[in-house]
Parts: C-alpha cells; structure tokens; sequence
C-alpha cells in the first residue's frame, strides 16, 4: 500500500549559518556600533534568545535575522516570535521557540484536515510524525496539495513516499 510521512524538521546547521550572517550583518550597520547586540541559542529548548538596546535595534536584528533566515532556505513560519521583554540595564530581549517535530494538537488537527476531506487514505500519528497511507498514489499527492493549502502555521515535508 502506497504510504507517506509527514514531518516538520528543522534545519539547525542552516540557523547556523544565518545567526552567523546576521551577526556579520550586525556588525557592518553603523547603528549598531557600540550597542548591545546580542544572540544566543539553546539547541536543547529549542529557542534563540535576542537582546538589544531598544525596541528599534530588536526590530532590526528581527529583520536581519530573518532576511538572513529565508536566504538561507529556512521557512519563517518555524520562528514563533514571544513578547519584547525588558531585561537587565534597561535593555530589551526577545525568545523565539523554533518549531521542530509536529505537537500533538497540530498532528491531531491535521489528521481531521485528512478525514474531513473524504480522500480515501488513512492518517496515524506516530510520535512527531504522521504516516499517511492510501490506495493510490494519486491520493497522496492530493494529501500533499490539501495539506500544502491548509496553511497551518508550520513548515510540512512529506518523506518516505513509497509506492
């Protein structure tokens, strides 16, 4: 029976690259020379963590980051932006979570997108991933074309396609 697997996972040595290309970029703007510019990640939790002087040099290091970001092929909607917070000195901070893998009520809201489309295929969640199995190849493209349109807030590979 032809199958797919759904997945959403991220590229963590292409963020590599763009936080690299967005620090260089910092570091060339003439408004940020001796400010507060500061990027750390935590590959563990998942989430980058900028601080800046104020609400304009975030906003700029939020837009190098993600033109640098989407250059380098990830998809921004992995980026769920938190809150500008203030933090020590009277500067401010920001924590993005990067989405990787797909969380259960995504998956389950995904797997009623499938059912409610009457395709003739079956969806089962299988840890941070969805393998989808049909018939016909043809119902899985139409899967992939269904699920591509339903714009669910975070980037979908489809892998393992097997006939």
């Amino acid at each position: 029976m032809p199958s797919l697997d759904v997945v959403s996972r991220f590229n963590f040595p292409e963020l590599d690259n763009a936080l690299n290309n967005t620090k260089k970029a910092i570091a060339a703007r003439f408004d940020f020379r001796g400010a507060t510019a500061e990027i750390t990640v935590d590959r563990k939790e998942k989430t980058i963590k900028f601080v800046a002087d104020d609400g304009a040099k975030l906003r700029g290091i939020r837009e190098m980051f993600e033109s640098a970001a989407h250059r380098r092929g990830l998809d921004i909607a992995a980026f769920k932006w938190g809150e500008n917070l203030p933090a020590l000195a009277g500067k401010l901070k920001c924590e993005v979570k990067i989405q990787d893998g797909i969380e259960q009520e995504t998956a389950k809201a995904i797997v009623k997108v499938i059912k409610d489309s009457k395709l003739k295929v079956q969806a089962a969640i299988q840890g941070e991933e969805l393998r989808v199995t049909g018939k016909q190849i043809d119902d899985l493209q139409a899967v992939i074309k269904l699920l591509n349109a339903a714009n669910l807030g975070l980037p979908l590979q489809y892998v393992n396609m097997k006939s």
